[in-house]
């Protein structure tokens, strides 16, 4: 949609009316004529193709005038914060990101899937607050709450399991502190309904939290917390690094169903347990199900000068002007 910063130069259309009026009754009278006794012999005569184009000038200089007062008005793309109430709810995931992520029990492992179906999630959910927020031995916010979608989908690809490796984090699973960190970022939403999604593959044993302590602060916020153990039932392949390449071996699954429900019972949430990729999938489509309220999101839209083609296609219509009347339609006095 266009729009003109300065629409009060369209008032300089008017000029064109007295300009059309002396060409048309004017103009004609100051052109040299021929007087001839009778002039009925020429009315059968056929009008030449040069007769006709006679009046083109004229309408060059007007479409040309018309485009440069536009130009003048400054047409531009909409340029303005514009506030507007949605439906949606505040949401924070919480995705551990301990090297036993890397197992490969769900496809291609358990962080890629978490990290496909968590995609999916939040490009379904356009109108909501997300965020993230990534834990292992330690917890930090990956993204504050946003509904800036390619943000969020950008810094959630960018999530990573070797962090710990890396000398970032410590190594483990720190649940308490993971959901800590989440409920950090929604205790000052004004949303009825603020909910954390934590997907951990292990226990708690990491951290100065509890989970349950953790848990009892979510409630205090009015924040509902649903967790997914995530992980296959006793042993899970896992890629351990050997000089030259990979050697698989499988390791115990040991996720703590009991922290994680008490977590949810707590909160008025669901617990989960997803053993494979599909049965994720379901999960987040009966989390998607929640309750939504009003938020008021501002959106931004940047202003871009489009007066450049007005002005181009102008100079344009003036040259063919210019050039037919030195040509064509020049006229000798």
């Amino acid at each position: 949609m266009i729009e003109f910063a300065h629409p009060a130069y369209f008032l300089l259309l008017l000029l064109l009316i007295p300009y059309l009026l002396w060409q048309l009754m004017f103009q004609k009278k100051s052109e040299p004529t021929m007087s001839v006794s009778d002039a009925s012999v020429f009315h059968s005569s056929p009008v030449s193709w040069r007769v006709r184009l006679i009046p083109l000038p004229l309408i060059l200089r007007v479409l040309a005038y018309v485009l440069i007062v536009t130009a003048l008005a400054r047409p531009q793309t909409s340029n303005a914060w514009q506030n507007k109430s949605i439906e949606g709810i505040d949401i924070m995931l919480a995705v551990d990101v301990s090297t036993s992520m890397l197992a490969e029990d769900l496809k291609p492992n358990r962080i890629e899937a978490a990290k496909q179906v968590a995609t999916e999630f939040i490009n379904g959910r356009p109108n909501d607050n997300i965020g993230l927020t990534v834990f292992a031995g330690e917890a930090f916010t990956q993204c504050p709450m946003t509904t800036d979608q390619v943000s969020l989908l950008q810094l959630l690809h960018n999530v990573r399991t070797d962090l710990a490796l890396r000398g970032f984090i410590q190594d483990g699973t720190a649940i308490g502190m993971g959901l800590a960190n989440a409920v950090a970022r929604l205790k000052q939403s004004k949303a009825k309904s603020k909910v954390v999604i934590l997907l951990t593959d292990g226990s708690n044993n990491m951290g100065d939290l509890s989970p349950m302590t953790a848990a009892e602060i979510a409630k205090s916020f009015g924040v509902r917390v649903y967790t997914i153990g995530v992980g296959t039932n006793k042993l899970a392949p896992y890629p351990m690094p050997v000089a030259g390449g990979v050697q698989y071996v499988n390791i115990p699954v040991e996720i703590d169903t009991k922290t994680l429900r008490d977590i949810a019972l707590a909160t008025d949430g669901n617990f989960y347990r997803a053993t494979n990729t599909r049965e994720l999938h379901e999960i987040y489509k009966e989390i998607d199900q929640l309750e939504k309220t009003k938020l008021n999101v501002k959106k931004f839209s940047k202003r871009y000068e489009i007066y450049q083609p007005f002005v181009l296609i102008a100079f344009l219509l003036l040259v063919a002007d210019l050039l037919l009347r030195l040509t064509l339609l020049r006229r000798i006095p």
